[in-house]
């Protein structure tokens, strides 16, 4: 976790911008899926949508 947390430190604007677009694009497929029952493992719905908060929280400190 410690890595994780170093690695998202580093991240410029624009890379932390970009994760997000994926982040987003990631979360919506993985919305289909669920729909359509096709996805098993349904908590990683839960750690997409809080890797996007930690982005966006990322990026709201960057903004001060």
């Amino acid at each position: 976790m410690a890595e994780k947390k170093m690695e998202k430190e580093s991240l410029t604007k624009e890379a932390l911008q970009s994760k997000l677009v994926d982040l987003k694009k990631e979360q919506m497929n993985q919305r289909f899926a669920h729909a359509a029952g096709q996805m098993p493992k349904t908590h990683v719905m839960r750690q997409t949508r809080r890797e996007i908060a930690r982005v966006k929280t990322k990026l709201n400190e960057a903004k001060k």
